[in-house]
């Protein structure tokens, strides 16, 4: 991989600042002129972007980038250049009585420099996503992709390069060196999506400039199979949800909550789904590799561990192919019975193993949320409206799918991000346009206003008029 040295990186942060303070707010034919431009690549460099990302992942589902990041993209963009007239315009705010004729305005305005840090698991979508965000909201854009994703960031840099200034839209390369040398810039709005263990780094080199930050983390997403559930339907969600990427997605159910007694019922049903959906592995281009040795090892030392605690574990391996050193595909497992203290069940999973953990009721599975970090997301499967509305008030997480998986990511209307741990601030839609922006209080004072009566020197006038105040307000 080519990697921009620091000075580079220095360079064009500097020119894009420079930049920005030449044109601070840029119009809406300017901004939406950037947005056509960016779709254009999508349109013209899909296929290429889903074959270097194949390529970096050592086999990625064609289809699945297609759907998960092309798609996403596109649409985040045309629902930005749809909004956009609207989400510029001041927009109208209430007036107290007291100081009307006076009225008040909120105006968004660009921040200035956005920088975004990618991960590799969905490179195009959580790049350009963010980015289209902030090209829309007027400022400037620096990204950062990961390095274990070569191929995609070298025809990113290359397609960006021909599309827009460097100090419009520009990419920077480079390992775990130049990532903390790109966060340590002064942004004026920093974008981080990966671990929370980064994120916290992340966040604490963006304090040191008094960067503002959204980071877009991860961490154990439940999915609740409540009493009402028929649990055919839902085995076909879950094993889509945990399977899409092969679970390499942050929003992915982690583990799976049962009502006691159900948990070998559920996991015949899962098998059942998750062999309709992929009946061979290794050689279906559907069913995503692994995309490093290294994480491949790490989640068989997971499953090895929760065997050696007494797990059950069943290997869904529908044509019974033998993944060896050879490859890194993963086959999908189920792990039942887990110990609590298993790495499994503390960390995020990141791949296509899901623990199925029994339940004794409601009250205990929603304790067994809470006693955990709020996740990046919940789904929760059941014909139970009481029960439904339980779990939605009595747990908090970044999102929730209802009777499905993973399909609040993609509405535009909705905000999408973490709390806590799972992660800070939100994007998408309007939430994305504004979390980019600066929206500032004008307060407008008439020609003839009253104000002056509360100016010193105070005296019986100023005591009327505070005391009227007292009255109305």
């Amino acid at each position: 991989m080519l990697v921009s040295p620091p000075t580079l990186l220095e360079e064009r942060f500097e020119a894009q600042r420079q930049a920005f303070a030449l044109e601070p707010c840029p119009s809406e034919k300017i901004r939406v002129d950037r947005l056509n431009r960016l779709l254009a690549m999508i349109e013209t460099q899909g296929a290429e972007f889903a074959r270097r990302i194949d390529a970096d992942f050592g086999g990625r589902s064609s289809n699945e980038t297609r759907l998960a990041e092309l798609f996403i993209v596109r649409s985040g963009i045309r629902h930005a250049r749809a909004h956009l007239r609207a989400w510029m315009r001041p927009q109208r705010v209430s007036t107290s009585l007291h100081f009307r004729p006076a009225y008040n305005r909120l105006v968004r305005q660009p921040l200035g420099v956005v920088g975004v840090v990618s991960p590799w698991n969905y490179p195009l979508q959580l790049s350009l996503g963010p980015a289209l965000a902030a090209l829309a909201a007027g400022n400037r854009v620096l990204l950062k992709p990961s390095e274990l994703t070569p191929n995609f960031t070298a025809l990113l840099d290359q397609v960006v390069r021909a599309s827009f200034s460097p100090d419009e839209l520009s990419v920077v390369n480079g390992d775990v060196d130049v990532g903390k040398a790109f966060v340590g810039l002064p942004f004026d709005h920093l974008f981080f999506t990966g671990s929370t263990q980064v994120g916290r780094h992340v966040a604490q080199a963006a304090a040191a400039n008094l960067a503002p930050v959204t980071l877009e983390l991860g961490g154990k997403s439940p999915a609740i199979l409540d009493a009402s559930c028929p649990i055919r339907t839902a085995a076909k969600s879950i094993a889509f949800g945990k399977l899409m990427n092969a679970g390499q997605t942050c929003i992915a159910p982690d583990y799976l909550l049962v009502p006691k007694g159900r948990a070998n019922d559920v996991a015949h049903e899962l098998e059942t789904a998750i062999k309709r959906l992929y009946p061979a592995l290794i050689a279906n281009p559907d069913y995503t590799s692994i995309i490093s040795v290294r994480h491949r090892e790490r989640l068989a030392e997971m499953v090895q561990e929760a065997r050696d605690s007494g797990a059950r574990i069943v290997t869904v391996n529908p044509s019974g192919e033998v993944f060896d050193e050879h490859t890194r595909k993963f086959p999908p497992t189920l792990v039942i019975g887990a110990a609590p203290n298993t790495r499994l069940m503390r960390e995020e999973i990141f791949g296509p193993l899901l623990p199925i953990v029994e339940y004794d009721g409601l009250d205990h599975a929603i304790a067994m949320v809470n006693q955990r970090d709020r996740p990046l997301a919940l789904y929760w499967f059941g014909l139970d409206a009481a029960r439904r509305d339980r779990v939605l008030t009595e747990t908090v997480s970044g999102g929730v799918t209802v009777n499905d998986c993973l399909w609040h990511l993609a509405q535009e209307a909705q905000p999408f991000g973490g709390v806590g741990p799972s992660g800070t601030g939100a994007y998408h839609g309007e939430w994305g346009f504004r979390t980019f922006s600066k929206e500032k209080p004008v307060f407008y004072q008439a020609r003839l206003n009253g104000t002056a009566l509360f100016h010193p020197p105070y005296g019986k006038t100023f005591e009327l008029m505070l005391g009227l105040l007292k009255r109305i307000t």
